[in-house]
C-alpha cells in the first residue's frame, strides 16, 4: 500500500477534473467497484461490454461518494439519482481514459524507467528476460504482467495489464521499494480499455502478431488496431519503438512508428535490422547465438530452449538499449538468463533420457512455433500435449489441433481452461483439426489432463521430448466456476516419478 495516495485528499480540480456546473468537490480515493466506495470518493462509472456502471451509481451515492465521473449514457441512466444529490458530475468523453490520467496523477510518482511489450506472444518472457537484463546490470527492476510483480520486489496481479487504479497503485509502490525501472506487458485488452494511459514510457516493444482474442476484438483489424495504441498513443514523442522486423506485421508497426517521428530499432534476421540475428546452433540445453549490432559483431550462449527464444532475448536487450542501457552490458548479462517461469520451461527428464517441457503457448501460431523451436533440440520423436479454453475464440480450436499435428510426431488432445462449457465440444473441435491433417500420425484424445501428461510422458523414449502446452505457468484448472489446483510443472514431475519407480 502507499500510504501517501490511500490517505490524501485532492480537489477535482488539482486532478484535471471539471465538474458539471463547476462545482468542485474533496477527493478521499478513487473507485471503480461501488462496493469499495467510502465518504469522498471519486466513483468511475464506465460503460462495460454488458452492463454500464451508471446502474450501480445510486449505490456509490449512498456509501458517501462526492463525485461521479461516466459518460453521457452513464449520466443518462442515473439522471434522477445524480439529480437528488449533492455529489459533482464529471462527464467524460472517454471515462477510460480519464481514470487512468486521474489515477496517474492522484498515486503521483512512478518507477524513472518503464517500458511496455505488446504482440500476440512473447509478451511475458520479453519483459521478464528485460528485468533480468537490468538485475544484471545491478539496477533494481521489475517484471509486471502475467505472471504478476516479479523481480527486485514482488506483487501479485489478477490480469495481464492491471484496471488503472490497481496499475497506478502499483507502480506508486514500486518506487516507494526502491524500484527503478520497470518493464511491463501491454495486453490488447488493456491497451484498447487505456488501462496503460498515464504511464510514461522510455521505449515499447513489438513481438508479432496472431490469431487470439478474436472473442472480444471480433475482428483481426481492430485486434490489430488495439496493439498499435501502444504506438500511436502511449509512446511519447521522445520514446523509442523496438520492433520485430521479421513478424509479417512488423514492416507496417515501423511504418506507424515511423510516421510519428518515432525513433526505432529493428529487430530480427532481415538484411536491414539494426540488432540482426546472423547465426544459431542448437544442443540439448540450449543454443550459440551470433548477432551484428552498429557494425560489431557479438556471440552468446543462451541456457534456453527454442530458436525463438533468441528472437525474445534480443527484443528485451532492445529494449534496455532504447531506455538508455549501455549495449555492451546488456549483451554481457545474455548468458545468465534464465527460463521464464512456464515458457519452455523444462519441468522433469526421464531415467531414459525422455524431456518434458511446458510452455503457456494457446494460440495455433504459438504451438506452431514452440513445436518447430523444440524440433532442433530433439534427436528422437517429439510429442505434443494440447488443449483449448472454454469460453474463448472458438475458431482457433481447430487450427490447435492442425499445428500440433503438423509439427509433432504424436498428440494429445485434452482439456485446458474449460470454464462453463462442455469440454467434449471443446475437445471435438480440436481433434477435428487434429485428424484432418494427422497423415497417419497418432492423435489421441484424453479428457483428463493429469492422465494426459501420465500418458505423454509414458510415450517418452530415449531422445524423445514432451511439449506441454496451454497452461504454462498456471497454477489452477478453470471448470465451470471452479478453479481446481493444477500445475503441468507439478503433474509432469509427479508422473516421471511415477512411471521411474521413485515415488
Amino acid at each position: 500500500m502507499n500510504p501517501q495516495a490511500e490517505h490524501k485528499t485532492s480537489s477535482l480540480a488539482a486532478l484535471g477534473l471539471r465538474a458539471k456546473g463547476g462545482r468542485d468537490a474533496t477527493i478521499t480515493g478513487l473507485s471503480v467497484d461501488s462496493r469499495d466506495v467510502k465518504e469522498g470518493t471519486l466513483f468511475f462509472a464506465l460503460p462495460g461490454t454488458k452492463v454500464h456502471g451508471a446502474d450501480v451509481i445510486q449505490y456509490a451515492l449512498r456509501m458517501g461518494a462526492a463525485a461521479i465521473l461516466t459518460d453521457a449514457q452513464g449520466a443518462q441512466i442515473a439522471a434522477k439519482e445524480l439529480a437528488d444529490s449533492s455529489a459533482a458530475l464529471i462527464i467524460a468523453e472517454d471515462p477510460r481514459g480519464a481514470l487512468a490520467l486521474t489515477a496517474s496523477l492522484w498515486f503521483g510518482a512512478h518507477p524513472e524507467t518503464m517500458i511496455a511489450v505488446t504482440g500476440t506472444n512473447g509478451k511475458t518472457s520479453v519483459s521478464t528476460f528485460a528485468r533480468q537484463i537490468w538485475i544484471e546490470m545491478e539496477l533494481a527492476a521489475v517484471n509486471l504482467g502475467t505472471t504478476g510483480v516479479e523481480g527486485a520486489w514482488t506483487y501479485p496481479l489478477k490480469h495481464t495489464t492491471p484496471e488503472p487504479i490497481t496499475l497506478h497503485r502499483t507502480l506508486a509502490q514500486a518506487k516507494s521499494h526502491g524500484i527503478t525501472h520497470v518493464a511491463m506487458e501491454a495486453s490488447s485488452h488493456g491497451l484498447d480499455q487505456r488501462r496503460l494511459d498515464g504511464v510514461v514510457l522510455a521505449a515499447a516493444g513489438f513481438t508479432n502478431f496472431t490469431q487470439d482474442h478474436l472473442d472480444y476484438h471480433k475482428t483481426f483489424e481492430a485486434y490489430f488496431d488495439a496493439k498499435m495504441g501502444l504506438f500511436t498513443r502511449l509512446l511519447p514523442e521522445d520514446g523509442v519503438a523496438v520492433i520485430n522486423i521479421d513478424d509479417s506485421k512488423g514492416p507496417e508497426v515501423v511504418q506507424i512508428a515511423e510516421s510519428r517521428g518515432l525513433e526505432t530499432i529493428t529487430v530480427g534476421r532481415h538484411p536491414d535490422a539494426r540488432l540482426k540475428l546472423t547465426g544459431q546452433r542448437f544442443d540439448s540445453t540450449g543454443q550459440e547465438i551470433l548477432f551484428d549490432w552498429q557494425r560489431g559483431s557479438h556471440s552468446a550462449r543462451l541456457n534456453l530452449i527454442g530458436g525463438f527464444q533468441a528472437d525474445n532475448v534480443l527484443l528485451a536487450a532492445a529494449l534496455v538499449i532504447a531506455a538508455g542501457g549501455d549495449p555492451e552490458e546488456a549483451f554481457d548479462t545474455l548468458p545468465y538468463l534464465t527460463t521464464v517461469r512456464g515458457r519452455m520451461q523444462h519441468a522433469a527428464t526421464r531415467r531414459n533420457g525422455g524431456s518434458v517441457f511446458v510452455d503457456y503457448a494457446h494460440t495455433p501460431d504459438a504451438v506452431a512455433t514452440a513445436l518447430m523451436a523444440m524440433r532442433p533440440h530433439v534427436m528422437g520423436k517429439l510429442i505434443a500435449i494440447v488443449g483449448a479454453g472454454g469460453d474463448r475464440d472458438t475458431g482457433k480450436r481447430p487450427l490447435m489441433g492442425q499445428a500440433a499435428v503438423q509439427n509433432a510426431d504424436m498428440v494429445f488432445v485434452t482439456d485446458d481452461n474449460p470454464r462453463s462449457e462442455d469440454p467434449r465440444v471443446i475437445r471435438a473441435a480440436v481433434m477435428a483439426g487434429a485428424l484432418e491433417n494427422a497423415a497417419g500420425k497418432s492423435v489421441i484424445e484424453v479428457g483428463d489432463r493429469a492422465e494426459a501428461i501420465l500418458r505423454g510422458i509414458d510415450a517418452l523414449g530415449p531422445g524423445d521430448a514432451l511439449l506441454i502446452a496451454g497452461k504454462g505457468h498456471e497454477s489452477g484448472q478453470i471448470i465451470g466456476d471452479d478453479v481446481l489446483p493444477f500445475d503441468d510443472v507439478e503433474q509432469a514431475s509427479v508422473a516421471v516419478g511415477a512411471l521411474d519407480g521413485d515415488l
